[in-house]
């Protein structure tokens, strides 16, 4: 298992410091947010991405993969009943794969939960509004396996969205649309305010499944890894046992002391653990 870091937790650091701490801090990669690369990271040019996948390997780190895709560029909404906003969000899904796959990166985590939220009200126009996502993901899972890719939905707490919340409700809609380049993923922070069972047990129960693709780590509390009530080590041992292969991702989003001491309390921590697993 690769250990990634999310970028935007150094992002007030220019991007090269960025890969030379995590690098420093003994992370194997990073997990790039698109809106810190770019205010639109669609228009970026293939020299550069070509110097942006440079500077990471340069620092001897890969870029693991993709996240908090549909930040920007602005306006973007699956959902949204305006025809031509779903047009541009589809074609950035679509882009986004693409980018993904030219920095190397192995997956894409969809979260998003502003841009995929559905009306309050049960009626027509929240039926309307979930098949209008379906018809996106379907479209994002076509563009996984164009770019080889990994497409991974994820499943976020009710307290972010209406829409998605547990890995039984993502799975169903990734067997749904049938891709193997489309796959769901465990969100540890989400998980644990959203699940009915402990993080270890749900690995357990949907691991062997193979509709797992990727997973990050971080505590209910938003904070990083080792810095809540929540005990990373059945966790880590569950995808040892269950044979993940995967990356994992530190993903807190409240910083304390700040971001680099958040990404290197976390690295410390997660690698502590696992050399504490039996091989």
């Amino acid at each position: 298992m690769r250990i990634a870091l999310c970028n935007e937790v150094l992002a007030g650091r220019p991007f090269q410091a960025q890969c030379a701490l995590a690098a420093e801090l003994g992370y194997d990669g990073l997990e790039l947010a698109p809106f810190t690369l770019s205010d639109d990271p669609l228009s970026l040019t293939a020299a550069e991405q070509r110097v942006i996948r440079r500077t990471v390997e340069e620092a001897g780190l890969a870029v693991t993969g993709l996240h908090w895709l549909l930040v920007a560029p602005k306006g973007l909404s699956l959902t949204d009943p305006d025809a031509g906003t779903r047009r541009r969000t589809i074609a950035a899904m679509q882009a986004l794969c693409d980018l993904c796959g030219e920095l190397g990166g192995r997956y894409l985590v969809h979260g998003s939960p502003l841009q995929r939220r559905l009306p309050d009200d049960e009626g027509d126009a929240r039926r309307a509004a979930r098949g209008w996502a379906l018809e996106a993901f379907a479209a994002a899972a076509r563009a996984a396996e164009q770019a080889d890719v990994l497409y991974c939905l994820e499943p976020l707490a009710p307290r972010e969205t209406n829409f998605i919340n547990t890995v039984a409700e993502a799975a169903g809609i990734v067997e749904g649309i049938g891709s193997r380049h489309f796959r769901t993923m465990i969100d540890c922070s989400a998980a644990g305010l959203s699940e009915a069972q402990p993080v270890p047990e749900l690995i357990g129960q949907w691991l062997p499944t193979g509709l797992i693709g990727h997973v990050q780590v971080n505590d209910p509390n938003r904070q990083g890894p080792g810095q809540g009530e929540m005990v990373f080590a059945p966790i880590l041992a569950a995808l040892r046992q269950g044979g993940y292969a995967g990356d994992i991702a530190v993903e807190p989003f409240d910083y304390r002391p700040d971001g680099p001491g958040v990404a290197a309390h976390a690295i410390g921590y997660l690698r502590g653990l696992l050399e504490a697993l039996p091989a």
